[in-house]
C-alpha cells in the first residue's frame, strides 16, 4: 500500500524548468491522510509560499473523507510543509533570484506510511520553450513507436 500512492503534477514539468528537488513532510489532519491513502488528491493548481519563515502549500486539493463526520477538513486549506532549517534557508535564498518559484511535483506515501510532498525550485518556461518540449515529446514517442514495430 505504501508504494501505490503516487500523485504527480504533470503540468509542472510542462510549465517549468525543474532545478533543485526537496522532499518535505506535510502537517495533515486525520481525515486528510485517509483521503490521500484513497488517492483523492490533486496537485494541478498548487503552489508553495513562505509565511512567517515557514513554508506552506496552497491550492493542494485533498477531497473530503467520505466517512468523515463534522470533523472533516477543508479541501483547499493551506498546509504547512515540514523541512529542516537548513533546507528552508537554502530554498529562501534561492528564491531571491528573479523568476524562480517553488512548485509541488509529487505527493506520495513513503515506506513508513507518512505523506510526503516532493517540491522543486523551478523557473517558468516561455512559450517557445513549451513548444520545444512538445516537439521533443512527440519525437520520442515516434521513435518508441518505430522500435516497437521491429
Amino acid at each position: 500500500m505504501a508504494n501505490s500512492i503516487n500523485i504527480k503534477n504533470k503540468k509542472a514539468f510542462y510549465q517549468y524548468f525543474i532545478q533543485d528537488r526537496f522532499t518535505a513532510g506535510i502537517a495533515l489532519t486525520g481525515t486528510e491522510i485517509k483521503s490521500i491513502r484513497e488517492g483523492k488528491a490533486n496537485l494541478a493548481e498548487s503552489y508553495c509560499q513562505f509565511r512567517d519563515n515557514e513554508l506552506f502549500v496552497f491550492g493542494l486539493h485533498i477531497s473530503e473523507y467520505k466517512f468523515g463526520t463534522y470533523n472533516n477538513h477543508d479541501p483547499k486549506r493551506p498546509r504547512k510543509l515540514l523541512l529542516n532549517k537548513r533546507e528552508l534557508k537554502k530554498i529562501f535564498t534561492s528564491l531571491a533570484e528573479k523568476g524562480l518559484t517553488i512548485v509541488p511535483l509529487r505527493l506520495f506515501i513513503n515506506e513508513n506510511g507518512l505523506a510526503k510532498l516532493e517540491i522543486s525550485i523551478a523557473k517558468g518556461k516561455k512559450l517557445y520553450d513549451k513548444r520545444e518540449s512538445l516537439k521533443a515529446k512527440d519525437s520520442k514517442r515516434e521513435i518508441e513507436r518505430d522500435r516497437s514495430r521491429f
